[in-house]
Parts: C-alpha cells; sequence; structure tokens
C-alpha cells in the first residue's frame, strides 16, 4: 500500500488537478479576438461562448462523475475525466469552425468535472468540518496562484505562435499532472467503502442532497457568488482592453486580482479553525455588497467608464471577499454528506456550476462597452448569495 502523501505534496497535486479548468478559461482569454476572427463569430460578445461552453460541460459531467466515483474510487475518475478533457483539447485544436470549437469546450468541461468531483470527495473521505474547510482553502489558494499567470502565458504564446499552440500547452500540463498523481496519491475509497452501482441508490443520495437545507443553501449561495466571478471572466478580455485600452498589459491587471483571491483563501486557510466557516463567509459577503453597491454608485455617476485605480481596488476588495467564501461554502454545503460524499460532490458541484456559468454568461452578454453590467452582476449576486445563506442557516436542517 502507497504511503500517505505529505500535506504540502497533497495540497500541491490537489491544487494543480483542480487549475486545470481554471488554466482552461484563463489562458484562453487574449486569445478570444483572434478566435473569433480566425473562426467567423457574427458578435464579439458571441466570443464569451469559449468560456461559457466549458462551464456547462463542467457543471453537467459532475452528475456523471460523482456517482461513479462511489462505485470505482477516486482515482479511476481523475484518469478518465483527464483523458476526456485532453479529447476535447485536441478537438479544438482542429477545429475551423466556432461550432466545432465550442463542441470540443464542452467535451473538455465534461473531462475536467471529473477530477473536481472526485478531488472533492477525495478531500472529504480524509477530512471534515474546519478540518476540511483549511485544506480546500489552502488548495484554492494555490490552485489560484496558477492561473494569476495564465492571463500572460496565454499572451506570450501568442507571440510566438498562434491560439490552438494554447491547447497544446493544456494537453502538456494534464497529462504531467496526471502521471503525478498517478504514480504518487493512494485510493482514498477502500473497495469494502464502495458502493455498487444502482440507479435507486443514486438516486437515493441525490435526495438525501435535495432535502437537507444547510447542503441546498449553501450550493445556491456557491454557485450565486461563483456566478460573479464567472461574469467577470466572460467580460474580462472586453473590459480591460475595449474599455481601458490595455492592449497586451490586461494580463497583469488579471493576475494582481487572481492573487487577492488566493491570498484570501491562505489567509482562510490560517484562521478558519478559530473563527469558523459560517463566521467568516458572513462578514465576507457583507462586505462584498457593500463594495459592490459602492462600486455601482460611482460607476453610474460616471457613464460606466470609472477612473481604473477605483475599478481596481474595489475588484481587489471583492475578490478577496470571493476568495474567503468560496473553500467555506463547499465544505458547509458537504458536511452534512459524509455518507454520500461522491454523490453530494456531484450534485453540490453541477448545481452550483451550472448556476454560475447561467448568471455569469447572462451578465456578460449585457456587456455594453461599459462596466456597469458587471457592477449590477456583483451586487445582485451578492445579494442572492446571502439570501440564500439566510435561508440555509436559518432554517431547521431538513427540508
Amino acid at each position: 500500500m502507497k504511503e500517505k502523501l505529505g500535506y504540502k505534496e497533497f495540497v500541491t497535486i490537489m491544487a494543480l488537478i483542480v487549475s486545470i479548468t481554471a488554466l482552461s478559461i484563463d489562458m484562453m482569454l487574449p486569445a478570444l479576438p483572434d478566435i473569433g476572427g480566425d473562426l467567423g463569430i457574427n458578435h464579439p460578445n458571441d466570443a464569451q461562448l469559449v468560456v461559457s461552453s466549458l462551464l456547462f460541460g463542467f457543471g453537467i459531467g459532475q452528475l456523471i462523475f460523482g456517482p461513479l466515483s462511489d462505485c470505482f474510487g477516486r482515482k479511476p475518475i481523475i484518469f478518465t475525466g483527464i483523458l476526456i478533457f485532453v479529447l476535447g483539447c485536441f478537438m479544438s485544436v482542429v477545429s475551423t469552425r466556432f461550432e466545432l470549437m465550442l463542441a470540443g469546450r464542452f467535451i473538455q468541461g465534461i473531462g475536467a468535472s471529473g477530477p473536481r468531483t472526485a478531488i472533492i470527495a477525495l478531500v472529504r473521505d480524509l477530512y471534515g468540518g474546519r478540518a476540511m474547510a483549511r485544506i480546500m482553502s489552502v488548495i484554492m489558494a494555490v490552485f489560484i496562484f496558477v492561473p494569476a499567470v495564465a492571463p500572460a502565458l496565454g499572451q506570450i504564446i501568442l507571440v510566438v505562435a498562434n491560439w490552438r499552440a494554447i491547447f497544446y500547452i493544456l494537453i502538456l500540463q494534464s497529462l504531467l499532472t496526471l502521471t503525478w498523481f498517478c504514480i504518487r496519491q493512494p485510493e482514498t475509497l477502500h473497495k469494502q467503502d464502495r458502493l455498487p452501482f444502482s440507479l435507486k441508490r443514486i438516486l437515493k443520495g441525490f435526495f438525501d442532497v435535495v432535502t437537507n437545507r444547510i447542503s441546498v443553501g449553501y450550493t445556491l449561495a456557491a454557485g450565486f457568488m461563483s456566478g460573479g466571478l464567472f461574469a467577470y471572466l466572460n467580460s474580462a478580455q472586453q473590459v480591460f482592453q475595449g474599455v481601458y485600452g490595455l492592449g497586451k498589459e490586461f494580463p497583469v491587471y488579471m493576475a494582481f486580482l487572481s492573487l487577492s483571491l488566493g491570498g484570501a483563501s491562505f489567509l482562510n486557510s490560517r484562521i478558519v479553525m478559530r473563527l469558523g466557516m459560517r463566521t467568516l463567509s458572513w462578514r465576507a459577503v457583507t462586505l462584498f455588497v457593500f463594495t459592490g453597491i459602492i462600486y455601482l454608485v460611482v460607476t453610474i455617476t460616471q457613464d460606466g467608464h470609472s477612473p481604473l485605480w477605483f475599478m481596481m481596488t474595489c475588484f481587489f476588495i471583492s475578490f478577496f471577499c470571493m476568495g474567503i467564501i468560496f473553500g467555506n461554502q463547499n465544505a458547509i454545503a458537504m458536511e452534512p454528506l459524509s455518507h454520500v460524499a461522491g454523490v453530494g460532490a456531484a450534485l453540490v458541484g453541477c448545481v452550483s456550476s451550472l448556476l454560475s456559468s447561467f448568471m455569469g454568461m447572462i451578465v456578460g452578454r449585457f456587456f455594453d462597452g461599459t462596466t456597469t453590467p458587471l457592477g449590477i452582476g456583483f451586487v445582485i449576486m451578492g445579494l442572492l448569495t446571502a439570501s440564500a445563506m439566510y435561508w440555509a442557516d436559518m432554517s431547521p436542517k431538513r427540508l
């Protein structure tokens, strides 16, 4: 039997696997205009679908991989998912039509959902409660540091090659990470603990999840808060390059905001054991809404073109709040689901991912050459997050 991994190596491998999704989004952002030009899109906002199609596949795939991870273990699901992701990358590389590109991105999302779901279940196998929140926060901190440099890496690739080369880099990173994982990480779901594949059992697991108010409420909260992040990702290239005219410098500004997310996640891992998940989540969402309202008011008075320094300051604070919230919300949603960790991770991940990608796509489609739609989206997502948390915390555990 393999020796249990040390804390640092465990966190690093988990973060690299989870970062596959973020890399496949952030590295593409500088290339969206080139992809749209080469593949003949009809409207500039259509390029955002390169991001949205992956996120929809990512959400749907979790419903498939989650139950399977309870039947076959965590490692086979991670292995299979990454190989499907690589297949989707090859489809995007050879695409000559925008529809084929979107199909490849959808398959990439389905593949990336396997590792994401299995990783959460794997961590839940080993940790619970505040300890799980601590581990997830550290994973999030490391995971965010990697894509913080992804837009800059994508920009560098575009200098020496075309946008198709970005997919080759994603393939290489995925296969190297998969090799490290397969060699070093033991299986955490032992054979005697695996559940037989049964539609009745899967439906029973789904019932246990959807009738638990804490899990449902914090799943919705995670979806709404992530909706704010995906709204930003969908619009980032147009905001930084179109509104503020930053040209090739915009990856630096994105990295700055990403590091705010990562720094907050790391801080959360240091203080969550002392202050608790709910206390930190409520403080963060309150600050998020307050900051969003201030930003929106100033932006409207500036006809949708607030100063860059002001936008970056408000977004830095908002992203810091997101970093505090993300690890805690997922841990709270998963806490009552130890008996159905795979199904639980699937449903929590699927609902939050589909909700966030849908919300992010809607806000992104309203982009009108100003940052006002994004400001409105942040405020609405913050208020919806707080409402879902209140509904979960102030109600009985069971629906």
